[in-house]
């Protein structure tokens, strides 16, 4: 039997690791690097830039200068074997790995001492434009962060103000660059939220010309948008009020100052999302009031039909009944005044339904 598979917010929730596996455990593959994903190191100060692909677990394991920031971006499908990898070459915390492979996890902040484990969600549109997310995980060292992600090129402005020396980025230590990194993941979902606002007024138009069953149809999926967004940029504020407490040493005092500005856009995100809901909700009870209305009209039609042939019907069976005896049947003006009869009892009653302002 086939079953609709359902998309975005109703997507069918699935762990990787099997029941009863000890937490943290990754399963090991013979190859170095998994040939799905794509590893790339960016290394910077203020006087230059590199960007190199990383190619061999060698690389990852190499020395580097301590005078500049590394930004080790995976992309792609990751194998447990590559992240496995990595943990070792950064000492993450075998936990905050097998996050990673379960890329299922809500927003949030974990503090393991030496470096920081940010999980963000990226929001984006599948091919039949229906909205999800794709988790991004970050590790933020004293001097690295290594971004996990799919491969969606959302984090590329990041990359270029590097690249290009552009802003206070090159100026800056790790911290600011995990700080770029969300404040990029965060403003992907303003032109989200604003074509859901677009698609809520054009419905709102359409639904002064008429309901229709496709109203329906758009105000499921934009129902179901907006909870996927609600679900995602709550836990989202919460990471970021989480990085802007003064026990986190890693995130510097300066940084902080950015930080809020990116906690002050999740909780315009959040009261935009929660006015979208309850216009959504407003909307689905316009269009069933609507649609009630309209049922209504016709019910009132048909009743208003029915009730005035009903005496018509009763006066041309009675005079159907075809008996040999029966009054006014040899008369020479029967027919007009029956038919006369019917017009004065229609026109009477059509009379007292407009008295009574039922038409």
């Amino acid at each position: 039997m086939n079953h609709h598979q359902k998309t975005g917010v109703f997507r069918a929730f699935k762990r990787t690791s099997g029941v009863g596996a000890a937490p943290g455990t990754l399963d090991r593959g013979t190859q170095p690097i998994s040939g799905q994903c794509r590893i790339t190191r960016i290394s910077y100060n203020s006087a230059s830039a590199e960007e190199e692909v990383i190619d061999t677990v060698a690389e990852l394991n190499e020395e580097v200068p301590a005078d500049r920031v590394y930004w080790f971006r995976v992309e792609g499908v990751v194998d447990p074997a590559t992240i496995s990898h990595l943990g070792e070459a950064f000492d993450l915390h075998p936990l905050a790995l097998e996050d990673v492979i379960n890329s299922h996890q809500r927003c949030k902040v974990e503090d393991y001492g030496e470096h920081l484990f940010v999980v963000t969600r990226l929001p984006l549109h599948e091919a039949d434009g229906r909205l999800t997310t794709e988790q991004v995980s970050l590790f933020i060292g004293e001097d690295f962060v290594v971004s996990v992600h799919e491969g969606v090129p959302a984090l590329d402005p990041v990359r270029e103000r590097i690249l290009n020396a552009r802003g206070r980025i090159r100026e800056m230590r790790a911290d600011y660059l995990a700080y770029a990194i969300l404040d990029t993941v965060i403003d992907n979902y303003f032109p989200v939220i604003e074509v859901i606002g677009d698609r809520l007024n054009r419905i709102d138009d359409d639904l002064e010309q008429g309901a229709s069953g496709k109203h329906r149809t758009e105000l499921r999926h934009v129902r179901a948008d907006l909870l996927l967004l609600r679900k995602t940029i709550w836990p989202q504020r919460d990471a970021i009020s989480l990085l802007l407490r003064d026990d986190c040493p890693i995130i510097q005092n300066s940084t902080r100052t950015w930080l809020r500005d990116c906690y002050d856009h999740t909780v315009q995100l959040m009261d935009v999302t929660e006015t979208y809901r309850e216009l959504c909700a407003d909307l689905r009870d316009f269009y069933v009031a609507d649609i009630n209305y309209r049922s209504g009209e016709v019910m009132k039609t048909l009743t208003v039909i029915a009730t005035l042939f009903m005496p018509l019907s009763f006066i041309a069976g009675f005079y159907g009944m075809n008996f040999h005896y029966m009054p006014e049947l040899g008369w020479q003006w029967g027919y007009p005044v029956a038919i006369a009869c019917m017009l004065t009892v229609a026109a009477g009653l059509l009379w007292f339904f407009r008295k009574k302002e039922w038409i």
